[in-house]
């Protein structure tokens, strides 16, 4: 394997697990990473996807004790099974959505000029969102939770289809804007991460696998540990962020940064590879 590839992929990881959870959005970071390093091809589009599942067993070690509780006690627990029922609700749009206008949105909006105008928006609706926030919060924490509340963020989610959305962002500043506190919505966006990457991720393995051969294992697994190992210190960095700061710094990254890729993309600074 072509040491040059595997330190991509080892970029890549780093990228999308720094990215994942923050409301800043991973795809648009990594179709725009990728677009940098000449890793966008059809293989790289795989990949990007696939590496999500090494951010997810971050966050499956980080909230461990609740998984295994709700596991152990979904049996005979009530709010075991309310807790479960609810991350199924919220999975269940995307599913849906994703299998009808996956394949459209990818081949026309996963553009650098688009994942640079979304993050701009996305900056402007969560500078709106934080201003909202006299809003009285009615759900302290994800076992507050009912059915109704899970498939309104569910459906909030299916904006991050758009590349450079961000589904955390659209999760957690979407919660907080149906009243949820700012702990609970971004739990419930952890949570909620789990059955859509790991989904998303099989999927498109599955869907792709005439792409992949057994030479692009250590491709895979590079990204796999490097997205691993950033996403689990950006989660519990995340964590003791949100208990007493806002999400305001983030909304003018995403503004700035958008700018800068429009105004490189303009000037023809940079050649951004569609």
């Amino acid at each position: 394997m072509d040491t040059v590839l595997l330190l991509k992929a080892a970029i890549m990881g780093v990228v999308e697990g720094l990215t994942e959870f923050l409301p800043i959005s991973s795809t648009g970071h990594l179709i725009l990473a990728g677009s940098l390093l000449g890793f966008d091809d059809a293989k790289a589009k795989v990949f990007d996807i696939a590496i999500q599942t090494g951010a997810i067993f971050a966050v499956i070690l980080v909230y461990w004790q609740r998984i295994h509780a709700t596991l152990v006690q979904l049996p005979s627990q009530r709010q075991a099974q309310r807790f479960a029922l609810n991350v199924l609700i919220g999975f269940f749009p995307a599913v849906v959505l994703g299998l009808l206008f996956g394949r459209a949105i990818k081949e026309h909006l996963f553009t650098p000029v688009v994942v640079a105008s979304t993050f701009i928006v996305g900056g402007f609706i969560i500078l709106w969102a934080e201003r909202r926030q006299q809003v009285a919060v009615r759900i302290q924490s994800v076992d507050d939770m009912g059915p109704l509340d899970a498939l309104k963020v569910g459906l909030v989610q299916c904006l991050a289809m758009v590349p450079g959305t961000s589904r955390s962002g659209a999760t957690i500043i979407g919660g907080m804007l149906l009243g949820l506190s700012r702990k609970a919505a971004t739990d419930y966006s952890f949570f909620l991460a789990i059955p859509t990457l790991i989904g998303a991720g099989a999927y498109s393995l599955y869907k792709e696998r005439a792409l992949l051969s057994a030479a692009d294992i250590p491709l895979f697994a590079v990204g796999l540990v490097f997205s691993f190992l950033s996403a689990w210190l950006c989660v519990r960095w995340l964590l003791r962020y949100i208990s007493s700061h806002s999400f305001v710094p983030f909304a003018y990254y995403r503004i700035a940064f958008g700018l800068v890729v429009l105004a490189t993309a303009w000037s023809g600074l940079v050649t951004w590879a569609d």
